[in-house]
């Protein structure tokens, strides 16, 4: 079926120039981070090239270190500290280039912001400073003229590195609180009383000699982009909108493109459950007409409706994604192909984060092949044919189930998905109903699209089948998607055995509040001892119809992992808000006709919260019952033709929502594999 573009978005499509160079459409990737860096060069290389084949006009870098004075290690970010870097980046360029689109780098010195726990060289800033990354014992010296001078120098050579290692664009970066031209330019830790600080003039001389150094080193062969914040959103103390404009005013004309961001990384990538679509369009409305030279901005954009919007309406000349280009590379050529509903919608979870801060190569909810097109060969468009007219029963039509039927089905398979109850989604359906987790329908929504279109997918609902019915049937590959369930007798990180019951008391599960279930009277404790959304999620719903609630973590603060997601600030601030009782640093014990006992996680010694009901969310068990029925059954499976049975996603182990889409993913791709594929290449010994 042939498609045509929408007119309404001839705009998004329309070329832009940078300086010397143009790009072929308005599809801006803006820099992030990865988990790959400087480690996996082949890796990052191939995750970029399949952003130019999408359509991405412009392919960023991650923040890419300068110098070895400014090292975040342990994270894993770009480095172009020297010549010998320039290989790397090179594999890199060629990636992007092959598909028609520019390449962009991302230089940084993060200052202040590096520990340089690798290079131990003490860090440095515009002020005697505690450093303002990770908490360490670490303090960041003042910075000299001879410093200064230094840093232009340094950032001058990267520059030139950048251009021979073919980069198209060289940013300049003073955004997210993680650059030292930012920490120059903000009064909260710029406190010098030479040329460097004082009045904003001062403040922006570092920036402006940097952003003028970079144009003479580029010496027309590439752009220069401006990566600023607009507004650090920390009032007078900080830099502020009112000076951002002022600051226009100033050097609006230097660099060939501004690319606006605000606040802190995490104010500039909110997770859906605190930020809609576009939620900073306010700070960057109007910045736009104080410059000539066209404008980046970002907002987890996924609608096409709204980027041809923001076009018009001359808020911004290139839309910005960072997430959304992660969830679906291919969102531009969708676009321009007339497919809008192919598009996989970023349900801005943040998982994507967790890659940088856990230091492990990136991962998708929507897209399982993010992070994976080297080294496991998956593309986010297309599947391996079928290696034989085999037949795929899917039990389960959870995240693993439909990513597995969908992924199989696009190889070419027959495929069967058998549901048991009357709607597909599983877990994602009952969690997308929490509060401001509505966007994780997605998951589904997409997934059960895709299906609709496959004419070799059938799909039966309110429908299950025992280990020997399925042997009757004769398929020959067969993924057990039954998921896991919550556990009641409170089994968690911090407790290997159940949770002591002195008297009947009203204990639920997850499970059994998302199914409508509500606790007995009115005092609920809900103790969370998975440490990611369920439990505060858990409590803001509960709170919400009016409960009394406490909220009791072993760790010292609430839903600790979301730190790596960026928003545990947020969902202890919004429990905080609601009322909700917060109890850190303590580990339920038992229950008794009082309440609930805990035990400090310090001291060891023991309080009782009064209630009248709990909620325990600890961890699940994956429900493997009918795969342990199959593989009970081994000696049938060749006179039924069955090749292969495996449990997949929660049903396996028990995660995230994204490592079931993954493992659903990886079933449809290992069907048929004669032999198992190397699990893990690497770069062995790269720079």
């Amino acid at each position: 079926m042939t498609t045509v573009r929408d007119a309404r978005y001839d705009v998004l499509f329309e070329p832009v120039r940078i300086g010397p160079v143009t790009a072929r459409n308005r599809f801006f990737q803006v820099p992030h981070c990865n988990g790959m860096g400087y480690r996996d060069p082949s890796a990052l290389a191939a995750m970029r090239g399949i952003k130019a084949e999408g359509g991405w006009a412009v392919v960023a870098s991650e923040e890419t270190e300068i110098h070895h004075s400014s090292d975040v290690a342990p994270y894993i970010e770009g480095r172009i500290w020297d010549d010998r870097d320039i290989p790397s980046h090179l594999l890199v360029t060629k990636a992007i280039h092959a598909h028609g689109s520019l390449a962009a780098i991302e230089l940084v010195h993060s200052g202040m912001a590096a520990n340089n726990m690798y290079t131990r060289i003490p860090p440095m800033g515009p002020s005697h400073h505690p450093t303002s990354g990770d908490l360490y014992p670490i303090q960041a010296r003042r910075m000299d003229k001879r410093d200064i001078a230094d840093l232009r120098r340094w950032h001058r050579e990267a520059t030139v590195r950048s251009v021979e290692a073919g980069y198209d664009i060289v940013y300049v970066y003073a955004g997210h609180n993680l650059s030292t031209l930012q920490h120059f330019l903000s009064p909260r830790y710029n406190n010098r009383t030479d040329e460097y600080g004082g009045a904003l003039e001062n403040r922006a001389r570092l920036l402006r000699e940097v952003l003028e150094d970079t144009l003479e080193a580029v010496d027309g062969k590439a752009g220069v982009a401006c990566r600023i914040v607009v507004d650090e959103l920390i009032g007078p103390s900080g830099f502020t909108r009112a000076e951002m404009v002022e600051l226009l005013g100033m050097i609006g004309e230097l660099p060939d493109v501004w690319d606006f961001v605000v606040g802190a990384w995490p104010d500039d990538s909110v997770t859906s459950r605190f930020a809609g679509e576009g939620q900073r369009e306010d700070l960057i409305r109007g910045l736009k007409d104080l410059t000539s030279k066209p404008v980046v901005g970002v907002g987890r954009f996924t609608s096409p409706d709204t980027m041809a919007r923001l076009i018009r309406q001359g808020v911004l000349d290139f839309i910005g994604a960072a997430r959304p280009s992660i969830a679906d590379p291919y969102l531009p050529r969708k676009i321009e192909e007339g497919r809008i509903g192919e598009i996989r919608e970023c349900i801005g979870c943040n998982i994507c984060v967790s890659g940088d801060f856990t230091m492990t190569p990136i991962r998708c909810t929507q897209n399982p092949s993010m992070g994976e097109e080297w080294r496991r060969g998956w593309h986010p468009e297309v599947m391996r044919p079928r290696h034989a007219d085999d037949r795929i029963l899917v039990i389960g039509g959870g995240p693993a189930g439909l990513e597995a039927a969908m992924s199989a089905g696009r190889r070419g398979y027959g495929v069967v998905l058998i549901e048991e109850t009357r709607e597909l989604g599983g877990r994602v359906t009952k969690e997308a109903q929490l509060p401001g987790l509505a966007e994780w329908r997605r998951v589904v929504e997409y997934r059960a699209a895709q299906l609709d279109r496959m004419a070799n997918v059938d799909c039966y609902f309110e429908s299950s089948m025992s280990a020997g019915e399925i042997l009757a049937y004769e398929f020959n590959h067969i993924a057990v998607a039954t998921g896991a369930s919550w556990r009641r007798d409170g089994v968690g990180v911090s407790r290997a055995g159940p949770i002591g019951f002195d008297d009947p008391v009203d204990v639920l599960t997850p499970d059994e509040v998302m199914s409508g279930s509500r606790p007995a009277g009115e005092r609920v404790v809900v103790f969370d001892d998975d440490h990611y959304y369920m439990g505060s999620a858990m409590a803001e719903l509960l709170v919400g119809e009016g409960l009394i609630v406490t909220l009791i973590t072993p760790e010292p603060e609430v839903a600790s992992w979301t730190q790596k997601t960026m928003e545990q600030h947020r969902i202890q601030g919004r429990l905080l808000d609601l009322g909700v009782r917060i109890v850190v640093s303590y580990t339920a014990d038992r229950v008794t006709g009082d309440g609930l006992v805990v035990r400090c996680t310090y001291t060891g010694r023991e309080r009782t919260i009064e209630c009248d009901a709990a909620v325990f969310v600890t961890s699940r068990l994956p429900n493997e019952a009918l795969a342990l029925e199959l593989f009970d059954l081994r000696d049938e499976w060749g006179s039924a033709g069955l090749t292969s049975v495996r449990a997949v996603g929660d049903s396996l182990s028990p995660g995230s929502v994204a490592a079931a889409v993954w493992d659903g993913h990886r079933f449809a791709d290992d069907v048929g594999r004669s032999a198992e594929p190397i699990p893990f290449p690497r770069n062995v010994g790269a720079i």
